[in-house]
């Protein structure tokens, strides 16, 4: 607290400084947790939307205070939450993502929205959002009315490569992962479970596959896009020309203005393997990078590997890794992490956040030295973003 003085009299003036808030995504509703300046404590503000499936709350970087959630309700199906005060009051879409219907009336039908990302910062009111089936969508008035957008949602071969709702991911197949270059708001990437990861240079009017180097499962093909299960892409923040991918089949790196994925899980321990969901990138150091494996056996239990959680670092682009474990179970812990439940804030040094299958929310001051939980016994949550509230 400092004192200000004024005309004779003393006046105290409280300096306020930025915190962070973590917002939840669950089965069953959606968590704000408000960290303290220190990032020691945190205050929980929920349920929003209590009993409905939520699977994205993203803040507005632009604004710092609009509020988007991607949520399925039994009595509105999948739709568009929207909040200008940070989450005290929330208002429906007028219009939520829908694929455009056919001339005899029928098409594909949103399941759910899955995946929201802001525009360029030259772009006010823009937001992108990806569905299951997938689709990419583009809202231009601050998520109010949302609309199909780009050629792939209808192209003859982007259907191809997406295969059918039978297909892959068991909850129906993802367009996430949806990137854009903060140097140029035509430059976008996203990726497909399954179905590759794919890029644009002219706003969205066009796309391409980008996935040579990456692998599929043995027995199929990798020159056929569909095989290619992407499970989450991220952008270094600190440069733009890389980008990490944790997929299906390992974890994988590429430097623009290559076009060919390097697998650097290779050099993850092998009894531990490069299988999982989550991957986030330090804000200002481009060769480090932090995963959350999972168990990659054949038979597929997404759970922790022998009941033991652990996240690991590169910090040389993927050459060595090394696990971070400190405060974390020990034994007996079967849950996972999902591919938008990690994340990162961009304090020094960073916080790494990451919640899981088992309802439970991790925490690090320290870039992964030593974890502690925030919260326990909330539903299955599905993501985690961190965002910075000014004052």
């Amino acid at each position: 607290m400092t004192t200000k003085k004024t005309t004779g009299k003393a006046t105290t003036r409280r300096i306020k400084k930025d915190r962070v808030v973590l917002l939840l995504a669950t089965r069953k509703g959606a968590w704000l947790f408000h960290g303290d300046a220190s990032r020691r404590t945190w205050r929980a503000d929920g349920p929003h939307f209590l009993g409905h499936v939520v699977n994205h709350v993203v803040l507005d970087p632009r604004d710092g205070r609009t509020l988007l959630a991607a949520a399925k309700t039994g009595h509105l199906g999948p739709t568009i939450f929207r909040s200008t005060d940070l989450g005290r009051t929330w208002k429906e879409a007028a219009k939520p993502p829908a694929f455009a219907k056919a001339a005899d009336g029928t098409g594909r039908a949103v399941d759910h929205t899955f995946w929201l990302t802001a525009a360029h910062a030259n772009e006010p009111n823009v937001w992108y959002a990806g569905t299951s089936p997938q689709g990419l969508f583009r809202s231009e008035d601050g998520g109010v009315t949302w609309s199909p957008y780009s050629m792939i949602n209808d192209d003859p071969k982007y259907r191809e490569w997406m295969g059918t709702v039978q297909d892959g991911t068991p909850d129906g197949p993802k367009l996430h992962s949806i990137i854009v270059d903060p140097r140029d708001p035509k430059h976008l990437y996203f990726g497909m479970s399954g179905g590759g990861v794919h890029e644009s240079t002219d706003g969205g009017r066009t796309f391409a596959p980008l996935v040579k180097g990456m692998e599929v499962v043995e027995g199929f093909d990798a020159k056929v896009v569909t095989f290619h299960d992407p499970h989450c892409v991220r952008m270094c923040p600190s440069n733009p020309d890389r980008l990490y991918q944790q997929n299906h089949c390992g974890i994988y790196r590429l430097d623009r203005p290559d076009d060919q994925w390097v697998r650097i899980g290779r050099s993850m321990p092998k009894k531990v393997g490069d299988i999982g969901f989550p991957i986030v990138v330090h804000p200002r150091d481009a060769d480090t990078a932090w995963v959350l494996p999972m168990d990659g056996q054949t038979v597929w239990p997404r759970t922790s590997p022998d009941g033991k959680p652990a996240v690991y670092v590169t910090r040389n682009a993927g050459k060595t890794w090394r696990r971070l474990d400190a405060g974390l179970p020990e034994s007996q812990a079967w849950w996972t992490v999902k591919r938008q439940a990690m994340t990162i804030d961009a304090r020094d040094p960073v916080g790494l956040y990451f919640a899981t299958t088992g309802g439970e929310l991790w925490a690090s001051r320290d870039e992964g030295a030593k974890w502690h939980c925030i919260a326990r016994n909330l539903p299955e949550i599905y993501a985690v973003e961190a965002a910075e509230i000014h004052g």
